[in-house]
């Protein structure tokens, strides 16, 4: 026998909570839509610049990926923002933090290609730079809004550090045998940067880990051309 006093549960909140989960829906949906345009930007920039340095033609790579790439891609991340903006950070950012690591690799290589009016090789952004150029506010403590985080900033560091390693192959190929060496310092440089960060992310730790590997390998590069008598040795000893 049912209990008398025993209240029949209020079909409403289940109404309630299914226009929750579909506003959630459409609002993932509109986010998504956003994200995989600018992944696909992304891709192409860095397909743009990586056949340039594997080719030799890493100026005109960088001419025309600041040309064409870097307007729409900045153009979508604002397109992103301002959708992603209007809803807490926390609840979606994990869907678009793959490609901001992946939007803010593809500035910071070019600018240590000499893009970006930087003019030599060799320069590193700081997050603040990076996100300036991407017309993002960086490591937001005050608001909740759309950023580029210290995280996805340190994991496009990384993603540079791996393309490097591949540049400094590619760049003895095309015999240049200065570059190796520069690439190196810079490298060992990063490497003792990330061993003074105490990291709580568990993906950043493991991944700033493997970081010694490509030291290893750019190190093996510079080694290989020191025996050759490709490089002097007054200019790779600290490098061997």
């Amino acid at each position: 026998m049912a209990d008398a006093g025993h209240e029949v549960i209020d079909q409403r909140v289940w109404e309630d909570l299914q226009a929750k989960i579909e506003d959630d829906t459409r609002i993932r949906d509109e986010l998504r839509d956003h994200i995989q345009e600018l992944e696909k930007i992304e891709k192409r920039a860095l397909i743009i610049l990586s056949t340039g340095t594997c080719t030799g033609t890493v100026k005109g790579a960088i001419e025309q990926v600041e040309k064409h790439n870097f307007p729409a891609m900045i153009a979508k991340i604002k397109a992103l923002a301002s959708t992603a903006s209007a809803h807490p950070y926390y609840k979606f950012n994990h869907m678009w933090s793959r490609q901001m690591q992946d939007a803010a690799f593809t500035v910071i290589l070019c600018a240590w290609l000499g893009g970006l009016g930087k003019g030599k090789e060799g320069k590193l952004l700081s997050i603040e730079e990076t996100g300036e150029i991407l017309k993002v506010p960086v490591n937001l403590k005050d608001r909740d809004a759309f950023h580029l985080t210290i995280e996805e900033y340190l994991q496009a560091l990384i993603n540079l550090i791996d393309e490097l390693s591949r540049f400094a192959r590619n760049s003895v190929t095309q015999g240049n045998f200065e570059r190796p060496l520069a690439i190196s310092q810079f490298i060992k440089d990063l490497h003792a940067g990330f061993q003074i960060l105490n990291l709580k992310n568990d993906n950043l730790r493991r991944r700033s880990d493997s970081i010694k590997y490509r030291v290893r390998e750019v190190e093996d590069v510079v080694y290989d051309l020191s025996l050759r008598g490709l490089v002097p040795k007054s200019d790779n000893s600290g490098d061997v």
